[in-house]
């Protein structure tokens, strides 16, 4: 098959699988998505992802697509995943039904499929979709490097009296090599102050105290986080951080900050452009900062409304989209077409 050539800040039209299988070896620097949720929308679009039979299914062709993604990417790049889980028994999704715009045609997979009729799985059963994914991509080759914890402050309502109302997703980072790029300096956060003038290379003061009742002399070895920004700026170059620039030789104070961690509060946030599974940009900004440089190429295989596309734009990033539903990719258009 022979490579086609790809133009740059486009969105394709088609099925993911077979439009990678165009695109040349080693041609994008970064991969963020988020595919079709297993048993959740029927998108009415012939060939979609999220209807198969089985969980096994499903997993098998998500797996597909992110290898082939694994063959476009740079050696030292890095891929970022969003996705959720699914219960058996629950009939998730079965009957969801909305009056506007395209999400209209996205309801009742019941129809489809039955996820409450699943071999191996006992009625109310967590799938374990995120992880099953996460093993598989990493016995093809892939570096499952961390699990992130997107915690949603404001989740979606459950009628539920027998488990916890669910608050969170998962973001995997996956690696190419051992070796990436990975901007950690442009993606700091701040630290939370101690109430001590050295901050260099020390840890928190509850560990350094003996609070705990154990011997803590040797605890911050090592643990090099906290800087005052003088030493460790917030701002890059290309201003890709989220902190306030800091400028030396003002008024304004020096900040400490810290490694980002693995649990990121963002809420979700509604789109009247009418696609039911439409990330918040800040889930996402995050991960296009860390894991591509200025002018490189974001790739994401399912599209939808263009979430993908309008941060890359936004940071200085180029982008590659595919989405097999024409509507969504029109709708992404459009909001590309405002930034």
């Amino acid at each position: 098959m022979r490579p086609m050539t790809v133009e740059l800040n486009k969105i394709y039209c088609g099925d993911a699988l077979k439009t990678l299988q165009l695109f040349k070896t080693e041609s994008v620097n970064c991969i963020v998505s988020s595919p079709p949720y297993y048993a959740l929308r029927n998108y009415n679009v012939d060939g979609q992802i999220g209807l198969e039979p089985t969980p096994k299914q499903y997993l098998k062709r998500l797996a597909d697509v992110f290898m082939e993604c694994r063959r476009v990417l740079t050696k030292d790049g890095t891929m970022w995943i969003v996705i959720g889980d699914s219960y058996a028994g629950s009939g998730r999704g079965i009957g969801d039904i909305n009056k506007k715009g395209i999400q209209q045609k996205a309801s009742f997979v019941g129809e489809f499929c039955k996820p409450y009729q699943l071999d191996g799985y006992k009625g109310k059963d967590l799938i374990g979709i995120p992880w099953s994914l996460a093993f598989a991509l990493r016995a093809g080759g892939w570096y499952l490097r961390q699990d992130i914890i997107w915690h949603k402050p404001n989740p979606m309502p459950e009628s539920i009296r027998d488990r916890c109302t669910k608050a969170h997703e998962y973001v995997f980072l996956f690696s190419k090599s051992a070796k990436y790029y990975f901007a950690h300096n442009a993606i700091l956060e701040p630290a939370k102050y101690d109430g001590r003038k050295k901050m260099t290379h020390e840890g928190s003061a509850k560990y350094l105290n003996d609070a705990a009742g154990i011997a803590t002399q040797n605890v911050s070895k090592g643990g090099r986080e906290r800087w005052p920004n003088k030493q460790r700026g917030f701002s890059t170059k290309d201003g890709d951080t989220g902190f306030p620039a800091q400028h030396h030789g003002s008024n304004i104070p020096m900040l400490p900050a810290r490694n980002k961690r693995s649990v990121w509060t963002v809420p979700t946030r509604g789109f009247k452009g009418a696609h039911f599974a439409t990330f918040p940009p800040d889930l996402i900004r995050t991960c296009i900062i860390a894991g591509c440089p200025q002018g490189g190429i974001v790739l994401d295989p399912f599209m939808g409304a263009g979430t993908t596309a309008v941060v890359a734009k936004k940071l200085g990033r180029n982008f590659i989209g595919i989405e097999l539903n024409s509507d969504y990719i029109r709708l992404a258009e459009e909001r590309l077409g405002s930034v």
